[in-house]
């Protein structure tokens, strides 16, 4: 069958192909990238779904404006002005299904085939495969502990001048670092140094586990002259609320909204306007603030008992930052003592010991660290946490 070219940059995820193997009866798997539904807000949900056909019936049911249901809108824009980003009134976003259709509406918008885009090495798998199916040339920009080397990063925006730049600044999938109040100036800087947009992901920085996150690229904005009009904010209520939901956002320059919004209509007319009428009601609620303590709380207790059992039962065998928010731990094999020193060869021999996670380099669009693997704590008990990372330690 004549397939269009642009498959031919893409294939099936690893991760979907390793999630093959996780019917295997017993498996614990730390493989996962979703939170938790025993978290959901079950309660709070139905109330909001019950409001939303009650008062706004009509709305709630009916097609709505591509560009989203304006009394999410309005909620979306006091949830980001809650924490912090000045100036975002409901005109100043769309609404898009997931965070996921934001990217690939940058990709539509943005991306003309052989344009080059910058993103972090290692960077969220679905993103490498939605740019590359618009064409793009991707670029990585090396990470640590503390984000995106910006010292870096400028030398490959002078060498390539990107299209754009994509970054997750806060506890990103898969590395769960938190870029330093510092850098993330740096990278407003350079922004408007090098007239280049930067597309900030942000769909964890609400799961912190202790002290906030510094202020997003966004709220930092204010700060850096002339580096609003570079920037793209993309949110979700996925990973706080409900990933059924299929609700985020997208803060940027109006005339990008535009163009976004035009290519949204041929794509899915609007995002459903019940779940979006649903997610204002329960904004509206104010019970955001109570579901987001109980879940940093659960997850925090999660990723200190990982971070515990992994540092116990393989020693200097492993070496991973304890992450301080999000749903990951990034981890790198040393290889000390003639242990495995692959991801990928322990993936096998961890599915054979009973434990599941995912290899690390799938999440680099280019010169992988075989090294480096990926475990999430966020769907798994105690328990089960402490059990996994044993049979892991056999497996290593």
């Amino acid at each position: 069958m004549p397939f269009a070219d642009r498959l031919n940059n893409v294939e099936t995820s690893a991760i979907r192909e390793l999630f093959k193997l996780l019917g295997k009866p017993g498996i614990i798997s730390f493989a996962g990238g979703f939170p938790d539904s025993a978290m959901f807000d079950v309660d709070g949900i139905r109330e909001a779904v019950n409001a939303a056909l009650t008062e706004e019936a009509g709305g709630a049911l009916q097609y709505g404006a591509t560009e989203g249901y304006n009394p999410l809108r309005e909620q979306l824009a006091a949830f980001m002005t809650s924490k912090g980003n000045q100036g975002v009134a409901a005109d100043n976003l769309i609404v898009t299904t997931g965070s996921q259709q934001a990217l690939d509406l940058l990709g539509k918008t943005l991306i003309s085939p052989g344009d080059k885009v910058i993103v972090e090495g290692p960077t969220f798998l679905a993103t490498i495969q939605c740019f590359r199916l618009y064409g793009a040339q991707l670029v990585t920009a090396p990470v640590d502990g503390q984000g995106v080397d910006t010292d870096r990063l400028e030398k490959l925006i002078v060498e390539h001048k990107p299209k754009f730049i994509y970054l997750i600044p806060t506890f990103g999938n898969p590395s769960g670092a938190m870029l330093s109040l510092e850098r993330r100036k740096r990278v407003l800087e350079l922004a408007v140094q090098h007239n280049v947009l930067v597309v900030e992901d942000d769909p964890y920085g609400d799961l912190y586990f202790g002290d906030a996150p510094p202020p997003s690229l966004l709220a930092l904005s204010a700060s850096v002259p002339g580096s609003r009009e570079r920037l793209v904010h993309c949110g979700s209520l996925s990973k706080v609320l409900s990933p059924g939901l299929r609700v985020g956002w997208m803060v940027g320059p109006a005339e990008l909204l535009a163009k976004a919004t035009m290519c949204k209509q041929f794509s899915d007319a609007h995002t459903s306007t019940f779940a979006q009428a649903t997610a204002a009601q329960y904004l509206r609620a104010g019970r955001m603030p109570a579901t987001l303590a109980k879940v940093r709380a659960v997850y925090a207790e999660r990723a200190a008992t990982m971070g515990n059992a992994l540092r116990r039962e393989l020693g200097d065998a492993i070496e991973f930052v304890q992450p301080q928010g999000g749903l990951f731990v990034w981890a790198r094999l040393t290889g000390k003592g003639g242990k495995v020193a692959d991801g990928g060869e322990l993936a096998k021999r961890a599915i054979e010991k009973g434990v599941a996670f995912v290899p690390g380099a799938p999440f680099y669009a280019s010169n992988p660290d075989h090294a480096t693997l990926r475990l999430s704590f966020a769907t798994v008990g105690l328990d089960k946490i402490e059990e996994g990372i044993g049979r892991l330690g056999q497996a290593v």
